[in-house]
């Protein structure tokens, strides 16, 4: 199984990289967090036909910008959809003349399937949890080939995210702002929160995504969070684009 990180930016995209995609490509499934512009590099990845499983966290921007690109994968066994309720409605209003494609004239399909919270058969299991921000976001949990892998993307530490991270081998944790910052308004996450996350759920590994493109603005500045959040959890990772981690 390999994780491939294919947009690491929260809120725009600079040189650092994309806004949010990660790619996890396991033996038995094609699975993806989020559709930031980041996803336009999935095509690149894909080394079998099949189809795409897409976990949509939230509706801001972000982390469905990409939806745009969709007509560049040409996915033959097309692509499943799943998010909160109202996630087909959302996208229905937004993959729609004079902004882009819709999904019907796109060429694959799109099966769009809405989850309340909890844990379901997608067929691989994942739970859903929402998290704390300000519109609501969904967190995840999926098992694919014996590893739990959790995704947990603009949302400040809550009970959600930890029950979603408790024993998991793969935590990704959004990291969008830096050591000291308090956001009370749109929750977010510093490097030593997302750290003492990673420490009290007994994860194995932490990889650091999502770095707020306007605070995080080089790479040696998430390499500064790395080393801040190593101070409390050792097997701590902040990611760039392109970066992979093979379990």
């Amino acid at each position: 199984m390999k994780i491939v990180f294919l947009g690491t930016n929260g809120w725009y995209s600079t040189q650092t990289g994309s806004t949010s995609c990660v790619l996890v490509d396991s033996e038995s499934h094609c699975v993806v967090f989020d559709a930031g512009d980041g996803i336009y590099k999935l095509g690149d990845y894909l080394t079998r036909d099949r189809p795409v499983h897409l976990l949509l966290s939230h509706f801001h921007l972000d982390h469905i910008s990409g939806f745009h690109v969709l007509a560049k994968l040409k996915l033959n066994q097309g692509m499943d959809i799943y998010g909160q309720r109202g996630t087909e409605n959302t996208l229905g209003r937004l993959l729609q003349h004079p902004f882009t494609i819709p999904f019907r004239d796109l060429p694959m399909d799109v099966r769009i399937h809405e989850l309340p919270e909890g844990t379901h058969e997608v067929p691989f299991p994942v739970t859903c949890r929402f998290l704390r921000h300000a519109d609501p976001c969904y967190g995840y949990r999926v098992s694919l080939d014996g590893k739990t892998i959790v995704y947990c993307t603009d949302t400040g530490i809550c009970d959600g995210s930890l029950e979603l991270s408790r024993n998991a081998d793969i935590l990704i944790h959004e990291c969008a702002m830096k050591s000291g910052d308090i956001s009370t308004d749109w929750p977010h996450t510093t490097p030593e929160e997302a750290a003492q996350l990673a420490l009290q759920a007994g994860v194995k590994q932490l990889l650091l995504t999502h770095f707020d493109a306007a605070v995080y603005e080089s790479i040696a500045d998430r390499k500064q969070a790395e080393a801040e959040a190593r101070e409390v959890f050792k097997n701590t990772w902040a990611m760039v684009d392109g970066a992979s981690v093979e379990l």
